[in-house]
């Protein structure tokens, strides 16, 4: 077989099957395939390597070595150079563009036709829950419905039982009988285009004796992105790229439309709505703490006063307030802050200011800017479900 100057097979020639008929190499066609194989299939044939279908699919990166596998079994390819030609053959990527050269080379074309695209389906969790199909709203239902699309787009590609998502979104106050495969059918049917919503590209699966899970990768939630800029997020910090750091922390905080699955019932959205609360917060300190250490301690000010107007009761962010404050020559106002938390924290919650909270005031009344109360690192490493 002739290959190409990257060393991968050369593919010419007019597609000898069409996607669905039988092929005339009389091996199964992509029809045979699930969703996310083909998808893997695709990308394979466009000289994508795992880690990059992985990143396109939104799996990890061992899953995409597991769909390759059973794509080579049930069309009984011998390997991924096979693979590489039958996607061509099948019509999965357009003829004449051959596999995508390698990243060093400067011409070469970023996709070629046929390339996997994202999910047509989007959805947001970090604000009232919403869902778009090739960008038009999807109506998702009461919200009890709401909130069982909810459970699975946070837990995406794990299994939840019928009994989890009873005990997630009623709680004490058991549904009618049946009522959760009732809901699944009905978000089936509105998350895929197809009327019955059961096929092989469900978007929704379902074992009979595990349960539910939403398929990995069939859609873009909002919460998952957050979950990347977090870590490329830390990884800049770690390698001293405070101005990056910033850019991916505001993106990540641009995700947030409000409080996270606003109005949805049940104990899972209630917990969810704390969590995600919480990390909307860390990531604003975190931010604070990165723009301190550019110099850019006017932008912390702003974005820290409507943080600490919207949350009086937290210290940490309380204490980088008084911090920034301070570095932009505004001691007056520093302790002033302090003062309004103090009243808050008495007149609401009976406690008195903590330790971080008195030890920044000190300094600032010393005028000793070293080590200047400043809260430990929220944790950027923790998962998302």
């Amino acid at each position: 077989m002739p290959t190409t100057t990257t060393g991968r097979p050369a593919v010419t020639g007019r597609p000898t099957a069409t996607i669905g008929r039988p092929s005339t190499t009389g091996r199964p066609t992509p029809s045979a395939l699930g969703h996310l194989e083909r998808g893997v299939l695709s990308a394979v044939g466009c000289g994508l390597r795992d880690d990059e279908i992985a990143d396109a699919l939104g799996l990890p990166e061992e899953r995409v070595a597991e769909h390759l596998a059973r794509v080579l079994v049930k069309l009984g390819l011998r390997d991924r150079a096979a693979a590489i030609v039958h996607a061509f053959d099948a019509g999965l990527v357009s003829p004449g563009l051959g596999p995508r050269a390698r990243p060093s080379d400067p011409a070469a074309p970023r996709e070629c036709a046929g390339a996997v695209r994202g999910p047509e389906i989007r959805m947001s969790v970090l604000g009232p829950l919403r869902a778009w199909r090739d960008g038009r709203p999807l109506n998702l239902g009461p919200p009890r419905q709401q909130a069982v699309l909810a459970a699975l787009a946070l837990d995406a590609g794990r299994t939840l039982s019928r009994q989890e998502l009873l005990d997630g979104v009623w709680g004490m106050e058991p549904p009618a009988a049946n009522v959760v495969p009732v809901y699944v059918y009905r978000l089936r049917r509105t998350l895929r285009s197809d009327a019955s919503g059961d096929g092989p590209d469900a978007v929704i699966r379902h074992d009979r004796i595990r349960g539910y899970r939403l398929v990995p990768g069939a859609v873009d939630v909002d919460v998952t992105r957050l979950e990347r800029l977090v870590a490329d997020m830390g990884a800049a910090g770690r390698e001293g790229d405070r101005a990056e750091a910033v850019r991916l922390c505001s993106r990540a905080l641009g995700l947030f439309r409000g409080e996270p699955l606003d109005g949805l019932p049940g104990p899972l959205a209630e917990l969810e709505r704390m969590r995600l609360g919480e990390r909307r917060i860390g990531l604003a300190q975190r931010k604070a703490e990165w723009q301190l250490e550019l110099g850019r301690c006017a932008d912390a000010v702003a974005e820290l006063s409507a943080l600490s107007a919207e949350h009086p009761w937290n210290e940490p962010v309380a204490a980088t307030l008084m911090r920034a404050l301070y570095r932009t020559g505004r001691q007056a106002e520093a302790l002033a802050a302090f003062d309004r938390t103090r009243r808050r924290l008495a007149d609401d919650l009976g406690v008195a200011p903590s330790m971080l909270l008195r030890r920044t005031r000190r300094m600032i009344l010393c005028g000793d800017e070293t080590g200047l109360g400043r809260p430990a690192d929220p944790d950027m490493s923790t998962p998302f479900a």
